[in-house]
């Protein structure tokens, strides 16, 4: 489905959908007359309630909510001011989910992501404005911002962005920018920018996703060096020349009942080796010790058997 791209009067239909850039979602993704309530329930929506002209779910084209208003310029900017206090009161409201627990209302009939980095805004509502009424579309653009700065002004952060935390993104365009643009050209100015953007940046935080994008990376370049360096550090076996593993380098450097690693600057195989070779040299040298003993007891034997033979031929 091509959406707001209505036809130009001075081309054929049939030409005009084929100019036309591309929309978002299909008939199922729009729903009429949503029902914003500031008082009173879904069934019975109470007094002060406000009714969005379209609500959007596009989720498979990155747009899971978006409330939109029309405006033919023929209302007040205030009229059009006081509909986003009634929006900023629905988002505001909490109710018993299933589980019990408080759930924002709207958040019990439509999703969209949960918050990221601590930025929890409310989700976006974009005003399109049919230059139909004597008002000029972008002094109503101008003087809507104006009335409604506290829903969505953000504040400076760390980095060159700004924070929305409990903010509301407010985004206007003209139905003339949509048909020359579309959705994903330059169409849209939200309140607080200065230039046009594609609706997706519009509504979402493109320098807070390229300053979190970049701290990210420097992280990984951090965490990058300090295992270079540490690999710089490893120690290799003094016997073959091979890197100790990591629980070898541990091992090597660990002391237990007062002792250390027997061969701190071999490689687990060597070491083992080392072992093995020790045990067998202090085996054959008890052996040797053994047998020595035994020659000896043998002579001192042989020794006293001769000293009594000789005395009983003395005698």
């Amino acid at each position: 489905m091509r959406t707001w791209c209505a036809p130009d009067a001075h081309r054929p239909p049939r030409q005009a959908r084929v100019d036309a850039p591309d929309g978002i979602g299909s008939i199922t993704s729009y729903a009429t007359e949503a029902a914003i309530q500031a008082t009173g329930t879904w069934k019975n929506p109470g007094v002060g309630c406000a009714w969005a002209d379209i609500v959007l779910t596009a989720p498979e084209a990155g747009l899971p909510l978006l409330f939109i208003e029309a405006d033919n310029c023929t209302e007040d900017a205030s009229v059009i001011a006081a509909k986003f206090d009634k929006y900023m009161r629905h988002f505001r409201r909490k109710v018993k989910d299933t589980d019990g627990q408080d759930k924002p209302m709207w958040r019990t009939r439509w999703s969209a992501p949960d918050p990221r980095w601590g930025d929890a805004t409310y989700p976006p509502v974009l005003l399109v404005f049919h230059q139909v009424g004597k008002r000029s579309a972008l002094k109503q653009m101008e003087r809507v911002a104006d009335l409604t700065r506290e829903h969505w002004q953000g504040r400076w952060a760390e980095g060159g962005f700004r924070i929305y935390n409990g903010k509301m993104p407010i985004v206007a365009t003209t139905l003339e920018l949509l048909r020359e643009h579309g959705p994903a050209g330059p169409a849209f100015q939200r309140f607080g920018r200065d230039d046009y953007q594609n609706l997706w940046d519009a509504i979402g935080n493109p320098r807070r996703d390229a300053a979190l994008a970049r701290r990210a990376e420097d992280a990984q370049r951090r965490l990058a060096q300090k295992a270079a360096e540490r690999e710089a550090q490893r120690p290799v076996c003094a016997d073959c020349g091979t890197k100790f593993t990591d629980d070898r380098w541990k091992a090597s450097t660990t002391v237990e009942w007062g002792r250390g690693d027997s061969h701190p600057h071999l490689c687990d195989d060597c070491r083992h080796r080392a072992l093995e070779a020790e045990r067998q040299a202090a085996q054959a040298e008890r052996e040797r010790q053994a047998q020595e003993r035994q020659e000896a007891e043998t002579t001192q034997a042989s020794q006293k058997a001769g000293g009594w033979l000789g005395r009983r031929r003395r005698s």
